[in-house]
């Protein structure tokens, strides 16, 4: 399955590759992507992790900055 989110309070590209590598390297993820320019997160990933990868993206974005948070 692949969602795109919109996101808030990273304030830079490099933090946004953090976010991207993060995600990455979890498993369950086929692919993560962060667009820092259009604020978008796209993830695809198995269905059924879906939640417990939505959940360690947060984590991941508020161990970068603070103020990370997740739109629809």
């Amino acid at each position: 399955m692949k969602k795109t989110f919109r996101f808030e309070g990273l304030e830079c590209p490099n933090c946004a590759k953090k976010l991207e590598a993060a995600l990455t390297a979890m498993e369950g993820v086929t692919t993560a992507g962060v667009n820092f320019l259009t604020k978008k997160l796209t993830i695809e990933a198995d269905d059924d992790r879906f939640d417990e990868i939505l959940a360690a993206a947060v984590a991941a974005g508020k161990s970068i900055k603070e103020a990370f948070a997740l739109r629809d």
